[in-house]
């Protein structure tokens, strides 16, 4: 049901794959030039110019995953009446994120001067407690399954 611990894991990891948006997965500083990567592509941030950080690439196919993964996950709370379903579908969400996670890993390299001597962000970081938010709703499932079986055998 909604009010399940289940639904709550899954809404904080659909929470953490929305702050993937907004929190750099990598960053490297290389004479003056800050660039960052995060989902939505490549910005760049020159020192001594007054500004905001400027797009120099896009990562649309990135961020368009990004966005479709959280919504999966939001959309799984929905889905309590079918525990077998909502546990497959949790774990076809983690094998996602996995992947996501490769990926960003992927586009982490576009860092102008490569991978080499960058820090990483809180944004690279977010797809490890997105999955182990995806696990800990897997056992409020089978919690909820356990009591199911044992309120039947009481009929």
């Amino acid at each position: 049901m909604i009010q399940r611990i289940q639904s709550i894991w899954f809404f904080l990891a659909a929470l953490t794959l929305v702050l993937m948006l907004f929190l750099p997965i990598a960053s490297k500083e290389i004479a003056g030039t800050q660039s960052e990567v995060y989902s939505s592509g490549l910005f760049q941030i020159i020192e001594g110019k007054a500004g905001s950080p400027f797009k120099i690439q896009s990562f649309l196919p990135l961020l368009i995953t990004n966005i479709a993964i959280a919504i999966l996950c939001f959309i799984n709370i929905f889905t309590y009446r079918k525990r077998a379903f909502q546990k497959r579908f949790a774990i076809l969400s983690i094998v996602l994120i996995g992947g996501f996670a490769f990926w960003c890993s992927i586009y982490a390299k576009k860092l102008p001067g490569g991978i080499e001597g960058a820090s990483f962000g809180i944004g690279a970081y977010l797809p490890a407690l997105a999955i182990l938010f995806i696990v800990l709703a897997i056992f409020g499932i089978n919690k909820d399954e356990r009591l199911i079986r044992s309120a039947e055998r009481l009929r």
